[in-house]
């Protein structure tokens, strides 16, 4: 009991003594204390506190990206072009609507875990047994545990035994037995017998209650927020000091206000990565299309993102790395048996068809090696706790009858005739971390032992493979467990996992976690607690589980994983749910979350390039033109075709990195500086040729100036979609297809005169051509910027 206080809030350590010392006989509460304490203690149920959908979906208008839309709307209704600004206020829903519909997933964990809880418990009340709704349960009541039935509260058993399952909640991976003085914990599952116990904790305050609290509370920043707030950041102390620079210099030329303040909105508008959000969003979801081809199903977006930079895959052992289910791992025959005959005889004093699952296990075990001769079962006398046995009374093929004893090893061995070899054979089988139990038959009064049996929760068949896969993707494993550390350390070297142990619980906030490999013995709290000591150090963590005592570790790591067999909790809390038996899809997700990585990659190096270059075009172009080279018009539709067209590189073919993918943004943002300082170069030399050879008017130099931009656009895009050189993949069909409309709808508008001043054929056919060598140009300038800044 006072293991159990020290882990429950304050409130309820105080009132544990007070349940505990209410005697066995107690008739429960009365109506009216019942009714004072709910109203003093609240109801047995988690509280919910969903955000309304209309507060969620105006978050997403008070962001960085949304801010400098919103701001370029106010300036465009203020000059009266109300065209443009509905174009931008299309954009800036469109963005808003895409993030909205990837949220609320907090709210369906919590949904999930309480469908989990009992809806109904048996009460007794004003000294009757009652079935109320479990929502009514109050600490301090008595209540009984039946087969079958969900434990609705804390519990602190008091009389009779049970079998409980709590493998959701403390992942502990064999059922336990609860007779009086222990505790039942909400959620459980009573697998065998009945007891009467009295209620501890309700509420928010079970050990249940707090790992909702804690899904609740889990929050982590994502790498794309964090990304795009950098970038957006970044680009607005660049271009917003190159735009007070133009500012100035269009007060000195002077230009008339009238100009100024077009000029100024061309020059915010160039400045706004418009697509990025989406970007990030549109990508995600065609890797997640390609995540559900191979069987996994990513319920969170941003689980795709965050799956390229994984360096460290937390894993629950119980049902993630191991099956979840006894089976018989080895069979130790003493002298005069054999393996199978010790099975059939252990078979005999096991339950069939019932919720046992150590009888279940040895069955299963005997039927897969049966033998000819057995003896037939006459009677059979259940496993009672209280003398840790099971017994049963056979006939052999001579007609005699014999007896079989199956339970702990120290009682059997009490019951027959001693032997120091089985008593070397059973330490050395616990060392091992199995479960042993130990096998006698004969006459009732000269019973021999027959055998010992070892169980154990196996690793799953690919769990190995796994861990030598991911460490080949320089993401290293760790193991957290609720078992003891002899078990967790027998699974975690069988499936290839080493290094030091971790027993400390719980867990000090301080701890070096990256110095353990295994973690055992830890609460629900410890999992989550060693999640976020792992962020804190700069890891960015997967976590695997398929439990409700996973589910806060789950919602708290980049990318949580829940496993086919998950519970509901578990699956609702994850990010990532792998559909298909194994764990095969762990790998897919980190493969496929880098080729995301890499196709974000390209649109943002294009993005930072372009907005760089499209303001400073605009200074330069101002000091050679005297006069603003773009309309507001011009920039909305550059925005609307370019920024949008440029997205079709989310289904761009890419190769998928060897080692975790990170977001370097300064060097990222040093590289686009440097690249649109190129470009620029290329940019001003063409305008200066249209402008001084060519003697074009003014709408001739803005019609020039949108055809350069697209077009050296699409060279810095070609160019930044490979980390090699531009020709060294194929790229992708809808990008090909997305370049070929772009330069083909903006060609035929500057030959045509359509909305702009018409240009020559043979102007835009030079320009293309120059283009194309400023491609490789650029291509060179990228290579030794790349290997300088560790972009790949």
């Amino acid at each position: 009991m006072q293991q159990v206080q020290a882990n429950l809030p304050t409130a309820v350590q105080k009132s544990a003594p007070e349940t505990s010392a209410v005697p066995e006989t107690s008739l429960g509460l009365t109506s009216a204390e019942a009714r004072q304490r709910l109203e003093k203690d609240g109801s047995n149920a988690i509280t919910d506190v969903a955000r309304h959908p209309v507060r969620r979906a105006l978050a997403k208008l008070w962001q960085p990206v949304p801010w400098m839309l919103e701001a370029a709307i106010l300036l465009q209704l203020f000059l009266g072009d109300y065209a443009e600004a509905g174009f931008v206020a299309l954009l800036l829903i469109c963005n808003a609507a895409l993030g909205f519909f990837q949220e609320g997933r907090a709210q369906a964990t919590l949904d999930a875990l309480k469908s989990r809880l009992a809806l109904v418990a048996s009460v007794r009340r004003d000294g009757t047994w009652a079935t109320l709704p479990a929502a009514e349960l109050v600490p301090g009541d008595v209540v009984k545990l039946s087969l079958g039935s969900v434990v609705a509260a804390d519990v602190h058993v008091t009389e009779g035994s049970i079998l409980i399952d709590q493998s959701m909640l403390t992942g502990e991976s064999l059922p336990t037995e609860a007779a009086a003085g222990a505790e039942a914990y909400a959620g459980a599952l009573v697998r065998r017998g009945e007891a009467v116990g009295q209620v501890m904790a309700t509420g928010a305050r079970t050990k249940f209650g707090r790992t909702a609290e804690l899904v609740r509370s889990a929050k982590v920043e994502t790498s794309q927020q964090k990304t795009i707030l950098v970038v957006v950041r970044n680009l607005a102390l660049f271009n917003g000091a190159v735009t007070i620079l133009l500012t100035a210099y269009a007060l000195w030329l002077p230009l008339p206000r009238a100009d100024i303040i077009p000029l100024i909105l061309v020059a915010v508008l160039a400045s706004i990565p418009v697509a990025l959000p989406s970007m990030f969003t549109l990508a995600a979801a065609v890797g997640a299309r390609a995540l559900a081809r191979r069987g996994v199903l990513p319920t969170s977006l941003s689980a795709v993102d965050e799956a390229a930079g994984i360096d460290i895959l937390c894993a629950d052992k119980t049902g993630t790395l191991t099956r979840n289910e006894l089976a018989v791992v080895s069979v130790h025959a003493m002298p005069g048996f054999d393996e199978e005959h010790v099975l059939a005889l252990a078979a005999l004093a096991s339950s069939e068809g019932g919720q046992d699952p150590v009888d279940a296990a040895i069955r299963a075990a005997a039927a897969s090696r049966p033998v000819g001769d057995g003896p037939g079962l006459v009677t059979f006398v259940p496993f009672d706790p209280a003398v840790k046995r099971s017994e049963a009374t056979a006939r052999q093929a001579n007609g005699d009858l014999v007896q079989v004893v199956k339970g702990a090893f120290d009682v059997v061995q009490g019951q027959s005739q001693p032997s120091a070899d089985t008593t070397k054979a059973v330490d050395a089988l616990q060392a091992k971390g199995f479960r042993v139990l130990a096998v006698a038959t004969g006459p009732a009064a000269k019973l021999q032992m027959a055998g010992l049996i070892a169980l154990s929760d196996p690793p799953r068949q690919d769990s190995a493979a796994l861990v030598a896969k991911l460490g080949g993707l320089g993401v290293r494993t760790i193991m957290v467990t609720g078992d003891a550390p002899t078990t967790a350390q027998v699974v975690a070297t069988e499936i290839g996992i080493s290094g030091p142990v971790c027993t400390t619980t719980p867990l000090p906030e301080d701890i070096r976690a990256e110095a353990f490999s295994v973690f055992a013995g830890v609460l629900p709290e410890d999992k989550y607690r060693l999640v976020k000591a792992l962020q804190r150090s700069g890891h960015i963590v997967g976590m695997c589980g398929d439990g409700a005592n996973d589910a806060p570790a789950l919602r708290q790591a980049q990318m949580g994983i829940a496993v086919s067999t998950a519970t509901d909790v578990a699956k609702s809390a994850a990010g990532i749910v792998l559909t298909e038996p194994g764990l095969g899809g762990i790998v897919a997700s980190i493969e496929e979350g880098r080729a995301t990585f890499q196709r974000i990659l390209t649109y943002t190096l294009r993005s930072i390039v372009h907005k760089v270059v499209q303001v400073l075009f605009l200074a330069t172009g101002l000091i050679i033109t005297g006069q603003a080279i773009l309309t507001p018009m011009l920039m909305v539709f550059m925005m609307v075709t370019g920024d949008i067209l440029a997205m079709s590189s989310s289904t761009d073919n890419v190769r998928p990195s060897s080692k975790p993918n990170v977001w370097r943004i300064g060097n990222l943002t040093i590289a686009g500086i440097l690249l649109g300082i190129v470009d620029l170069l290329f940019c001003v030399a063409c305008l200066a040729t249209g402008k001084f050879l060519l003697g074009l008017d003014s709408g001739a130099l803005r019609t020039l100036t949108v055809v350069i931009l697209v077009f050296s656009g699409q060279a810095v895009f070609y160019v930044a979609r490979e980390r090699q050189h531009l020709w060294s993949s194929r790229p992708g069909r809808w990008l090909v297809a997305s370049s070929v409309v772009d330069l083909t709808l903006v060609s035929l508008l500057a030959f045509y005169g359509i909305l702009i001043t018409p240009l020559p054929a043979a102007v835009l056919a030079g320009l293309f051509a120059a283009a194309v060598v400023f491609a490789f140009l650029l291509d060179a300038v990228k290579g030794v910027l790349f290997r300088r800044l560790e972009i790949a």
